[in-house]
């Protein structure tokens, strides 16, 4: 925490406000006393080629590469290209990838409202300097440590230190960077700045390109790690048995054919690039990712959670009317106030509440204006938890408006009533309270009395319906979780078609024990006037039981769930502080576009899956090659290029087309489990076939070179084989990737000169060629045996699934 006169701000009195004039900013910053972001961790062109470059596959691969090289075989050094061209297309993509984001994230990025030459300015918050006088209300981010000059407000410190309840701040008391106003309203001077504040670290984070966080990258980072350490114990015991039978020369390039065959060399590249690729296309769209990570946890949600304002209605809030109660004229004890008495009160509140959709409504009545003379001696802003605000005005006594079920008052006019029928037919409604005591803190005064119900209306979203449906299709369950009235809330739920909106849930009577709430949530969708500790609540439930769960929200008692949730969406219209903590921003708020979000997070993790399993197969045939040729003492069935040539034609170029190929199934979680479950025993398949092949070869007199033909014939079978596989459902243009794929290798035996520098044009006999497809054709029988029985072929999407989606990405903007 921060004091009141931390660097040396103290402070300050009314007359001190106006702000830093544009010349004292500027010495300032010159002299360091501003807000440094930094670069963003997405970092410069050098950066980012340094970290394509310099990787451990790339040192593995110019390791044996020059190692090739110094037997005097080029050809065998073909597959130093490979990692070039890796290299150079990863850094190209992400250099672009990381323009086009940057520049996505300039929309998003957060401000500060500062006085600069006595003039209230929305700043970058990376520009604020020590001394600047900022404004803030409810609803908003401290953007750098600050001591409060005047005002009071609510500020919830929950992300900084914990506490969930929210903490008065008034003047000489500090706000901490991170922290966020529920209720009031500030001018504060801006205390500390520089790389450690909070400031600088929302600024870095919008543009946060890292994959560290992601399970897939995980995964893929441990096969590479247990490939590395197989590498270092196979690769020394390879060469030396091929030192014991051939010359150096040789048992060179035959141990860079078996180490070279267990490097994944495309791999990491293409789970990157369908990352930024998903990313990139997602911008198109208008939707904002500032965490890579995210992309992968689309693909895994089975459980979205949202609220009802700005989701299932569009989020503006329009002025309904005013109902008073019938018949009463009096109570007993004081006349009820008149029509032009209730309105001129709600006029006065809107005056002197703070800024909310809420009090907007009300001011674009016609008949509400504020009355002349009404001055307030207290004030208590709008809680999202505890869901009123109240004003007490001098001689006019105390009004409050709020949640029917918050405000507790005598109803002798009937009015929760009112409130309760205008709910249940969806509408939004609000009680006005008045009564004589003065506020005192947050606690209500005991002589309240309800005397009118506020009607505010909102509208559908046309597509609210249909992207419900798409949901369903996917077999994502939608919660729609609300501040508002459960009857209120259900009764939209309704209208839009969402399974269990006819029981909804009244979160004031949310059970303390966890195995109740647990099943509670389990067997309910629709939860009304619920608190942000219970939208976190509901959060962790839905975990426990094993659920993926995104979380859309747009206002600050949103926030919690949106940090909790594994993908927090928050609209672009909505608070700086959902902003800051989501991890997707839907820029043009609409909600129709979460389809195509799910879709994209979908496409990503079911494409490197079936990358990652051409990678594997080739990595564990290489493997058992390796070991067995090891034991046995034989020559390696392989030169380097005759696997490059393999790896370029049934794995590099058609990895890279399926990487970004169209998917809409729901990823399933297991992902390397079920990658090795399909790569190994296929892996062992093939390399038995290989080694039969080339055994028998040499059996019936065929030389080296014949007998590595024959090896690759039976490798080109398998692999096409593997690429058909994880290639389903097949197309039309991948059955022409793959038919141009085989007439390659055809062309790659067949051509002159292509056939001679791959070291094709030495055919073995007749009858060795013959068992090497025989070899080749029981191997491929044996994968797709495989394939059945762990799972591996793809059903085509639900139908009425990829319909939904059809109709909504017509209605959304193209990529």
């Amino acid at each position: 925490m921060i004091e009141g006169t931390r660097a040396g701000v103290d402070v300050v009195s009314e007359d001190s406000l106006d702000g830093l004039s544009s010349a004292e900013a500027q010495s300032r910053r010159a002299q360091g006393e501003r807000d440094l972001a930094g670069p963003p961790p997405g970092g410069a062109f050098r950066q980012i080629l340094a970290r394509n470059v310099f990787t451990w596959l790339n040192l593995i691969l110019v390791t044996l590469g020059v190692a090739t090289l110094a037997t005097g075989s080029v050809p065998d050094s073909a597959f130093i290209l490979v990692a070039v061209i890796n290299t150079v297309v990863g850094t190209v993509q992400e250099v672009r990838a990381k323009r086009t984001l940057d520049r996505l994230a300039l929309l998003n990025a957060p401000t500060a409202r500062a006085r600069r030459d006595g003039e209230l300015t929305n700043l970058p918050i990376e520009a604020l300097v020590v001394g600047d006088i900022v404004e803030m209300r409810t609803g908003e981010q401290v953007a750098a440590d600050s001591v409060v000059a005047s005002g009071r407000a609510e500020v919830d410190e929950s992300l900084v230190t914990g506490e969930v309840d929210p903490v008065p701040k008034g003047p000489g008391d500090a706000l901490v960077s991170g922290t966020w106003l529920v209720g009031g309203a500030v001018v504060a001077r801006v205390a500390a700045v520089g790389a450690g504040s909070y400031a600088s670290r929302l600024v870095s984070e919008a543009r946060r390109y890292s994959l560290s966080g992601s399970e897939l990258v995980r995964s893929v980072n441990q096969v590479l790690r247990w490939l590395s350490i197989v590498m270092l114990i196979v690769g020394p015991v390879l060469l030396w048995r091929q030192l014991q039978i051939q010359d150096w020369r040789a048992a060179v390039r035959a141990t860079t054919a078996g180490l070279v065959g267990m490097v994944p060399e495309g791999l990491v590249l293409l789970t990157t690039l369908a990352f930024f690729s998903a990313a990139v296309r997602l911008s198109r769209r208008r939707v904002l990712v500032q965490e890579l990570p995210s992309v992968e946890s689309l693909a895994r949600v089975d459980q979205l959670c949202t609220d009802k304002t700005g989701t299932l209605t569009q989020g503006r809030v329009a002025w309904g009317g005013l109902v008073l109660p019938p018949l009463a004229a009096t109570d007993g004890e004081r006349p009820f106030p008149s029509r032009a008495e209730v309105e001129a009160a709600l006029g006065a509140l809107a005056s002197v509440q703070d800024e909310n959709p809420t009090m907007a409504a009300i001011r674009s009545a016609g008949e509400i204006r504020p009355p002349p003379g009404w001055e307030a001696e207290q004030t208590v802003p709008f809680n999202s938890a505890r869901k009123w605000s109240g004003t007490t005005f001098a001689g006019e006594g105390t009004w409050v408006l709020g949640a029917a079920e918050m405000v507790t008052a005598r109803d002798p006019g009937g009015v929760r009533g009112l409130a309760h029928d205008l709910a249940a037919k969806g509408r939004r409604v609000l009680v006005l309270a008045n009564g004589q005591q003065v506020l005192a803190g947050t606690a209500l005064p005991a002589d309240l009395r309800l005397v009118a119900a506020v009607e505010l209306r909102e509208q559908l979203r046309p597509d609210a319906r249909a992207t419900l449906e798409y949901f369903a299709a996917q077999n994502v369950t939608v919660r729609v979780v609300s501040g508002d009235s459960a009857p209120t809330v259900g009764a939209v739920a309704a209208e839009v078609g969402l399974p269990g909106a006819n029981d909804p849930v009244d979160a004031r009577s949310w059970p303390e024990d966890q195995a109740r709430r647990d099943e509670l949530v389990r067997t309910h969708t629709v939860f009304g006037r619920v608190t942000p500790e219970q939208k976190r609540s509901l959060i962790g439930s839905l975990r426990r039981q094993g659920h993926v769960i995104a979380m859309t929200g747009d206002g600050v008692n949103d926030t919690l769930a949106l940090k909790d949730a594994d993908l927090g969406i928050a609209m672009g219209s909505g608070s700086s502080v959902a902003k800051a903590v989501a991890q997707l921003v839907l820029l043009d708020n609409q909600f129709e576009t979460l389809p195509a979000v799910v879709a994209e997070g979908r496409q990503v993790l079911h494409n490197i899956e079936r990358v990652a399993s051409l990678f594997l197969v080739k990595n564990v045939y290489s493997l058992i090659i390796s070991v067995a040729v090891a034991v046995a003492g034989w020559p390696y069935p392989f030169l380097p290029r005759q696997l490059t040539l393999v790896s370029g034609l049934a794995i590099g170029i058609p990895g890279f087309f399926l990487a970004f190929a169209p998917s809409q199934e729901r990823f399933r979680p297991g992902f390397l489990g079920r990658v090795l479950r399909f790569s190994v025993p296929a892996g062992t398949a093939a390399a038995l076939a290989i080694l039969l092949a080339y055994a028998s070869a040499r059996a019936l007199s065929a030389t080296a070179a014949e007998a590595r033909v024959a090896a690759v014939v039976v490798l080109a079978i398998v692999s096409l084989t593997v690429l058909v596989l994880q290639a389903r459902p097949l197309r039309a243009w991948k059955l022409a990737l793959i038919g141009t794929m085989g007439g390659l290798f055809v062309g790659a035996f067949l051509v002159p000169g292509v056939s001679t520098f791959f070291a094709l044009d030495d055919w073995p006999p007749a009858t060795a060629l013959l068992q090497a497809v025989a070899y080749g054709v029981g191997a491929s029988a044996v994968i797709c045996a495989v394939s059945r029985l762990v799972g591996e072929a793809r059903p085509e999407p639900n139908q009425g699934a990829r319909a939904l989606f059809s109709n909504l990405a017509r209605r959304a903007k193209p990529y």
